[in-house]
């Protein structure tokens, strides 16, 4: 007994290993024309702000290396973000022969949605968001000042703009999430709507720039995201009832 144990947990770890060599390896295979164009990526990444400056601004590196990290970075990000699909699909084969069948229809479709609205949060951010927040702060930057921004910093504002808008338009799934697993209710959702509403602007407000605009358009989608995940909740919640009744049914018959 102990060493069929032994032989499963070491085939599991044979298993993950593979699946990890995979998914670092579809990374490396994306990054390498991420790199190659990773000069093209940094202007398209860029154009948002490149678009709201005056015609003689421009953007600056103060690091020695920057120009090059900077782009580098993009490229890795562009890489990872390429292959998140591919790796999410290891990490849901790899969990998938331990779950029961009717978790594995779950969790499949929570996966895929979870990815998109991840990508749908992001391209937000880059399409609405960037364009009105940079306007809005071009609007009030003084006229005797040259507006220089630093690529490095650009970088990092983006990168942290983009993941706090991929993860708060994960708000469905959590909802959803929280109904399945029997934590809370669909009417307890709906009770405690006004404090969640509360909370959505605290932290679009700790999240993003100390600006209304990148803070509405962040806290807006978010509450609107909310009702959608009630709604979707609902359906769940029903359709779990009436599998319950009609197992309820089939062993009284």
């Amino acid at each position: 007994m102990t060493e069929e144990v032994e032989e499963t947990f070491l085939s599991h770890l044979i298993e993950l290993r593979q699946r990890l060599v995979r998914s670092l390896l579809a990374f490396a295979i994306a990054c390498i024309p991420a790199v190659y164009f990773s000069s093209e990526l940094y202007d398209l990444l860029a154009m948002p702000l490149i678009n709201s400056l005056p015609s003689n601004s421009h953007m600056i590196a103060t690091g020695v290396i920057t120009p090059f990290v900077v782009p580098m970075k993009i490229a890795f990000m562009a890489g990872f973000l390429a292959v998140l699909p591919y790796v999410l699909y290891q990490a849901w084969a790899f969990v998938a022969p331990g779950l029961y069948a009717h978790e594995r229809r779950l969790v499949l479709p929570l996966v895929v949605s979870s990815t998109i609205l991840f990508f749908v949060g992001m391209a937000f951010c880059y399409f609405v968001v960037f364009r009105r927040v940079f306007a809005f702060i071009a609007r009030f930057a003084p006229k005797s000042i040259s507006v220089a921004p630093d690529i490095e910093a650009y970088f990092n504002f983006v990168l942290g703009m983009f993941l706090a808008f991929g993860i708060a338009f994960e708000v469905p799934v959590v909802v959803v999430v929280l109904v399945m697993t029997g934590l809370v209710s669909v009417e307890q959702l709906r009770a405690w709507r006004g404090y969640v509403v509360v909370g959505i602007f605290i932290v679009a407000a700790i999240v993003t720039p100390p600006d209304a605009v990148s803070q509405i358009s962040l806290a807006v989608p978010m509450c609107l995201l909310y009702e959608a995940g009630i709604f979707f909740a609902q359906i769940v919640a029903r359709r779990r009832k009436a599998g319950e009744l009609a197992a309820g049914t089939g062993e009284k018959g």
